[in-house]
């Protein structure tokens, strides 16, 4: 099994992140360990569809969900088209398997009611985690970022004059998003903070924690759901569900699918429709209560 290099492919020329990295190859060194106990089978490089069949009956038995083993395949996938692009084999064995079928995930997003509660009522702390934490909430809500791409934020990305903030994307694909007045005041009240902290040692990234290295993604999760427990009861609250709050609400306010697919930094507009969802959910209301007929 060539892991090593299929992992510095995936890096060096698919440019994916050190994330997604970590899902290859731990459904990889899983679907290893299977072959290797259930089959006594330690090299999946010439192995037919038959033995990764049992696999997914296995996964299905131990009520993995059909959202999951279908990643764990599509990992396994990509593995095989990596072999055959290096002619180390010359088929597929899953060029013909089609995916479990998948319930829709329903992620609903903060109301502008929700919002305005956490981004006005909650009485932040004045000091550097309560900076932080007040610019963080506002920055993903009102530019839509990822939470990976706001931790790896940097000193550079961001032109407070041009009241712009460049953010480093999926497959290193940059995009420029505008900086609303109120996400600029909340910059400045933070780089004050930022600049009076004792040690920076992650010098070159905005946020930091109070040792001043450099944030995690735990954090930025934890903090969110903190915030968003005191203002609702959504069972979700999480930093991607104030990325689809935030192209929720553009849409609900007229802006066209695909201005809002730019500012996202989606490569196509399937993944951008996704978010209409709530958008039509909106417009019925609004047709039901405007509209001369409704009442007929």
């Amino acid at each position: 099994m060539d892991l090593t290099s299929f992992l510095s492919y995936l890096s060096l020329e698919k440019n994916y992140s050190p994330h997604t990295i970590s899902a290859y190859r731990s459904d990889l060194e899983y679907f290893v360990l299977f072959c290797t106990d259930f089959h006594n089978v330690s090299d999946i490089d010439t192995i037919d569809y038959v033995l990764i069949r049992d696999w997914i009956v296995h996964l299905v038995n131990a009520q993995v969900s059909n959202r999951s083993i279908n990643r764990k395949i599509a990992s396994l996938k990509a593995y095989y088209r990596f072999l055959q692009h290096i002619g180390r084999i010359k088929a597929n064995p899953l060029a013909k398997h089609k995916a479990l079928k998948t319930s829709k995930k329903l992620e609903v997003p903060f109301s502008e009611s929700e919002m305005e509660a956490v981004l006005s009522q909650i009485e932040f702390t004045e000091d550097f985690e309560g900076c932080r934490d007040r610019l963080i909430i506002e920055l993903l809500y009102t530019t839509g970022m990822r939470r990976a791409e706001l931790i790896n934020l940097k000193m550079s990305n961001v032109d407070i004059s041009a009241n712009i903030v460049k953010v480093l994307g999926k497959r290193n694909k940059e995009r420029f998003i505008p900086l609303l007045p109120s996400t600029k005041a909340l910059f400045l009240d933070y780089f004050d903070q930022r600049n009076a902290l004792e040690t920076v040692n992650d010098k070159a990234y905005i946020f930091l924690l109070k040792s001043g290295d450099k944030i995690y993604e735990n954090l930025v999760y934890r903090l969110i759901n903190k915030y968003f427990s005191e203002v609702s009861f959504k069972v979700k609250k999480s930093p991607h569900i104030l990325r689809h709050t935030f192209a929720t609400h553009l849409l609900n306010k007229g802006a066209d699918l695909n201005s809002v697919k730019e500012l996202l930094g989606h490569s196509s507009l399937a993944s951008t429709q996704v978010y209409t969802h709530n958008s039509i959910a909106e417009l019925k209301k609004v047709h039901k209560k405007a509209h001369p007929r409704s009442k007929k």
